[in-house]
């Protein structure tokens, strides 16, 4: 089968983007002007809040999509997830709700929601299958939010066999990229450690504390990657199976500590603190359903997205590190 985009797809179709001025939302917007959408609605967290059922109600009646990508969620790394796992929990478990639900009562023509690795057992072989997501319980640490995000594939299964919903399910692996959160309350991994080796340079630290043991290791997905994965769903993919989102390659925390550092030309120590958790043990996806069903492969290779990442981050420091609200 053939998975050439066609802009003629995207042309006449209204597409509402939850969470569009974040992160992953932004590289969306900009893969989906690309492609040719012209009719993209992409509202702020002020102007609706999707916790609450009538604001979801008010922004589909604003919209009337035709195609919804729901990207919105509440998210942080470990500190995060373990300072407000019930808040992580129910603001995720309710935008995803809402907006499902919202989309089957209007018969929205197809709805893609995007969900997370942290949904996967602690323990799951690697590299991770599909198949594997009931197969046990999430790592402690973030299993409030994996589980809320995992709870939107269940309704959209359940709405497909009930109702002939159209909705998909993607899981994107550990994202990285230009315009991420570099704030500490917020940050995940590669930002966290950018802006913690970047610092010590600046303050001629001697040494850089990094939590855990380094043993843990990650698979990173650039963002601009995941961003063509999701257009490429939204307009080839029509099934309930669940489908990851990869780069194929896995890696070492300890390794990429030692990437990082050279790149940002810090010499200083790097010191261990094993007080504080790894998270999960290993994450490493299999991509294959994603190449098989909608034609997607990452191009972005690491050491690229990296320096790009690096470079953003030091041009615009205020707008990384900026406090969340």
């Amino acid at each position: 089968m053939s998975f050439t985009p066609d802009p003629q797809f995207w042309s006449g179709l209204r597409v509402l983007v939850t969470g569009g001025h974040g992160f992953l939302g932004q590289a969306v917007l900009d893969r989906l002007s690309l492609q040719g959408a012209v009719e993209v609605i992409a509202p702020t967290s002020a102007e609706f809040d999707l916790r609450d059922r009538r604001a979801v109600t008010d922004m589909f009646e604003n919209a009337r999509p035709d195609l919804v990508i729901h990207l919105a969620a509440r998210v942080g790394g470990i500190g995060a997830n373990m300072e407000r796992p019930a808040e992580l929990y129910l603001a995720n478990l309710l935008m995803g709700t809402y907006v499902l639900e919202e989309a089957r009562l209007r018969n929205t023509a197809k709805t893609v929601i995007v969900g997370t690795i942290c949904s996967y057992p602690k323990f799951t072989p690697v590299p991770f299958s599909e198949d594997s997501l009931w197969e046990g319980y999430p790592e402690e640490t973030n299993a409030p939010y994996g589980i809320a995000k995992l709870a939107q594939l269940v309704q959209l299964q359940a709405n497909r066999a009930q109702y002939g919903q159209h909705a998909v399910y993607l899981m994107p692996t550990n994202l990285y990229g230009p315009r991420d959160k570099f704030h500490p309350a917020v940050s995940h991994v590669i930002p966290a450690l950018i802006k913690k080796a970047v610092d010590a340079k600046e303050s001629g630290a001697d040494h850089l504390d990094v939590w855990g043991t380094g043993s843990a290791s990650r698979e990173f997905l650039f963002v601009d990657d995941a961003a063509a994965g999701i257009v490429r769903a939204a307009e080839f993919y029509d099934e309930g199976d669940p489908v990851n989102l990869g780069a194929d390659r896995e890696l070492p925390i300890r390794d990429l500590v030692g990437i990082i550092v050279e790149l940002v030309g810090f010499e200083g120590e790097v010191r261990w603190d094993t007080s504080k958790p790894d998270g999960q043990p290993r994450r490493g996806v299999d991509g294959s359903r994603a190449r098989e069903r909608f034609g997607f492969v990452a191009e972005t290779s690491f050491d690229e997205g990296l320096a790009k990442t690096l470079a953003w981050y030091l041009g615009n420091r205020g707008e990384a590190e900026a406090r969340p609200v």
